[in-house]
């Protein structure tokens, strides 16, 4: 486990040059199994290492949303085959961090790949990509495909974790996948530098809440299923913690003072070896000051 989260840790803070990152999820994802949950209708939910995948099985064939890590393809790919031996159709991808996009050089050799302009845009900008990782469908603000059966709606929305989120609702099966603008198990990242911001991430969250289902499921970016009571509290927490430090900078505080005072105790269930107090009020003070 301490090699799985090192892997999530580097690509989160950007700590690492790719080949170390590289090497550190590939140890990981060999300590890791896929894990299946059926949701409602074709739907289910596929967690390992990276971002939890999203899966529609059906008549018109197999579609997936994100793909972890590179080193997790085959074992993605097993856990695909035991749901049916039907064609890859398309690949969703939520946005462009590599532990959802790393198996896109791989899926994209037989999957159609969707997603927002700006994820083609910044996976071009890698180093050594793989044209068939990059998406041959993009769009700007929101797009549907039909698909086994149901409208699956993806609407992007700008300057939250990154400025390539996309939102994906399946409407049939009242399932959603929020991609990283949703973490249930700890404080979630946000990269200023790929165009993310605190304020435009829990605005966007609330703009979710007001279509959002109330008996959705909701698949996170990171951890466990979610309901729309979980958005809820996730939303809360974001603009809660927000306002502490945006008060503590009108008043002049320092960011080593501003970090010093911590947070109130309910908000304890959010700290994890991803991101503790201190780096989640280091990061916030960073991008509102």
């Amino acid at each position: 486990m301490k090699s799985r989260t090192t892997a999530f840790l580097l690509v989160a803070f950007g700590v690492c040059a790719f080949g170390a990152c590289t090497l550190a999820s590939a140890q990981a994802s060999r300590e890791v199994d896929v894990t299946t949950t059926h949701l409602r209708g074709p739907i289910y939910m596929l967690e390992g290492n990276g971002g939890n995948v999203g899966v529609s099985i059906g008549p018109d064939g197999v579609l997936i949303i994100d793909d972890q890590y590179e080193a997790m393809a085959g074992k993605l790919r097993a856990a695909l085959d035991d749901l049916s031996d039907a064609k890859l159709q398309f690949l969703l991808n939520t946005h462009h961090h590599f532990d959802h996009t790393g198996g896109n050089h791989i899926f994209g050799e037989e999957a159609l790949i969707v997603a927002h302009s700006n994820v083609r845009t910044r996976l071009m900008a890698g180093k050594n990509h793989n044209k068939a990782a990059l998406p041959v469908i993009t769009f700007d603000d929101s797009m549907s495909l039909h698909f086994n059966g149901e409208e699956i709606r993806l609407k992007h929305y700008p300057n939250g974790h990154t400025d390539n989120d996309v939102v994906i609702h399946f409407t049939g099966s009242n399932v959603v996948h929020m991609g990283d603008l949703l973490f249930t198990t700890s404080y979630p990242s946000f990269y200023p530098a790929n165009g993310g911001s605190i304020l435009g991430y829990a605005r966007n969250v609330g703009a979710v809440l007001e279509w959002l289902p109330a008996d959705a499921q909701v698949i996170a970016g990171h951890g466990r299923l979610a309901s729309k009571d979980d958005v809820r509290a996730f939303h809360a927490m974001l603009v809660e913690t927000t306002g502490i430090v945006q008060e503590r900078i009108a008043v002049g505080k320092s960011r080593d003072e501003a970090v010093a005072e911590g947070l109130p105790a309910r908000y304890e269930t959010w700290v994890s070896s991803f991101t503790t107090s201190a780096r989640w009020l280091t990061n916030l003070y960073n991008d509102l000051d």
